[in-house]
């Protein structure tokens, strides 16, 4: 007989050694848990404030590719981009003429500064073209255009009437000539 109240005392005994295992178990596995549910949301958390700042920034980015000098595609003039407000605008700074008589305008004011490219601005935050007018100074007829940069160094400009469908695209290329002279001749 003692050998049974033995045997039952050591099964109780080691029930009750396994069930505090099992709580030790149990509150591992809740603090894992818990600790997961955690690290789930402040990832979740950090992609919701971070990924519109992103689309900010990466916005930005694309705007200061933009900025700077830019010479047309067939070397004969050199524009200026720069922030104006809360848009984008160029003006001509650099012009490629002979002597010292400067291209003029359908105004006849010199073409040295004017500025051609004005508001340009993102329709959306996930756009990547910038929208704005663009003159021709020989008819002073002002077109709607859109700005883009597929590349570091390169910049596309198009202008069109209406829509963009009825316009012609230009590549541009950034400039990296020397210094353009007074009344804004290219060297």
């Amino acid at each position: 007989m003692r050998k049974t109240v033995k045997a039952n005392i050591g099964k109780d005994s080691m029930r009750q050694v396994l069930k505090g295992k099992d709580k030790e178990k149990n509150i591992r596995t809740g603090v894992k848990n818990s600790l997961c549910v955690t690290l789930i949301t402040f990832y979740l958390m950090c992609f919701i404030v971070v990924a519109p700042l992103s689309k900010k920034a990466y916005a930005t980015t694309q705007e200061e590719a933009l900025l700077g000098y830019w010479v047309t595609p067939e070397h004969d003039g050199v524009f200026k981009i720069e922030r104006c407000g809360n848009s984008l605008c160029g003006n001509l700074v650099g012009l490629r003429y002979d002597g010292n008589d400067v291209p003029r305008g359908h105004d006849g004011k010199s073409e040295c500064n004017i500025r051609m490219l004005t508001d340009f601005h993102r329709l959306s935050a996930d756009s990547t073209h910038l929208n704005g007018h663009v003159l021709d100074p020989d008819s002073g007829k002002i077109y709607n255009a859109q700005l883009w940069s597929p590349d570091r160094d390169v910049l596309k400009l198009r202008g069109y009437v209406a829509i963009p469908l009825f316009g012609e695209t230009h590549t541009w290329t950034r400039y990296k000539g020397g210094p353009i002279g007074p009344e804004c001749k290219m060297p």
